[in-house]
């Protein structure tokens, strides 16, 4: 009896180009592949002890497979809703992010009855402007043909200042409410402190060097908020070490001071980390309010409009 782990089979070097992993992880899973088939191949049958004494590679298999999925999972989401009839709710994911990471929100929003458009872009291959200006520009005209019906935003970190720059650019007939989850409106402090550090530019690209704390930074040339605008902010943070170099309560990537800006309605301080607030219920119940009467109300968080 012959025994194969089917998923060795999606990373062969032959099926390179196609492979929904980062390309830095394309040598890694492909070593790992080898170091299992070829002992396979020769015995034609599974080898426990083989798989006992190489134990360390499988969590790595198995973290690589699971992020390949997730990947898949997000690129079939980027759909519009079914709902055909409410309003229009455009998602914007942060830096270094996909539309998976505001999959629980588009499905909160979309069971309200909203028109929830939730698709990812190249956060970190292009600058904001050309974010703003290319792929937000082309996604509005695509997806918003109905002018009849307002067109609310809901963002996460990066995807806040995207907005903004279109915004200072642009203008939305139609534009409702919006709600900017953690965003960096006055610039990141870890940004100052990482902008040249090698794998800081790496993996955040040309937006990465544009989120500064400088007065002449990206953030703090666009202006005060025009709009109907409410902030979320959290004060938990997963990561103490970068945590040691935000000045104040921050929420692992941003300080809380940092999110406020000038025009804002509402501010709401909630106690949940950067990386996972979207997903929390008392946020996205918070957002649902804010979208549908625009003030936040939340068991959890307080109500601040911070200076």
């Amino acid at each position: 009896m012959k025994t194969r782990l089917f998923c060795f089979s999606l990373a062969t070097p032959a099926n390179a180009a196609c492979s929904p992993l980062p390309g830095s992880m394309l040598p890694l899973l492909f070593s790992i592949t080898r170091k299992f088939q070829e002992p396979l191949r020769s015995c034609g049958h599974a080898n426990p002890s083989f798989l006992v004494k190489h134990w360390r590679v499988i969590p790595v298999g198995l973290v690589l497979f699971a992020e390949s999925a997730c990947r898949n999972l997000a690129l079939a989401g980027d759909k519009p809703s079914s709902s055909q009839h409410g309003d229009y709710v455009v998602l914007v994911h942060g830096l270094g992010r996909s539309s998976w990471s505001m999959k629980g929100l588009e499905w909160a929003l979309a069971r309200q009855g909203y028109r929830v458009i939730n698709v990812s872009y190249p956060s970190t291959r292009l600058s904001i402007e050309d974010v703003a200006a290319d792929w937000l520009t082309g996604l509005l005209q695509e997806r918003t043909s109905d002018r009849a019906v307002k067109i609310h935003f809901v963002t996460h970190s990066l995807g806040g200042i995207v907005l903004r720059q279109y915004l200072s650019e642009n203008q939305i007939e139609n534009l409702g409410r919006v709600v900017m989850l953690a965003p960096p409106n006055r610039g990141s402090e870890l940004a100052d402190r990482l902008q040249h550090n090698y794998f800081y530019r790496f993996f955040t690209g040309p937006a990465g060097q544009q989120l500064g704390t400088g007065v002449s930074s990206l953030p703090n040339r666009l202006g005060p908020a025009t709009f109907d605008l409410g902030v979320v902010a959290g004060d938990r943070s997963l990561n103490p070490c970068l945590s040691y170099w935000i000045p104040g309560p921050d929420d692992g990537k941003v300080s809380v001071r940092s999110t406020t800006l000038e025009g804002m309605q509402d501010f709401l301080l909630v106690h949940h980390s950067h990386t996972w607030m979207m997903w929390r219920t008392d946020v996205t119940a918070a957002v649902t309010r804010f979208l549908n009467c625009g003030r936040f109300v939340s068991r959890s968080g307080q109500r601040l409009l911070a200076a």
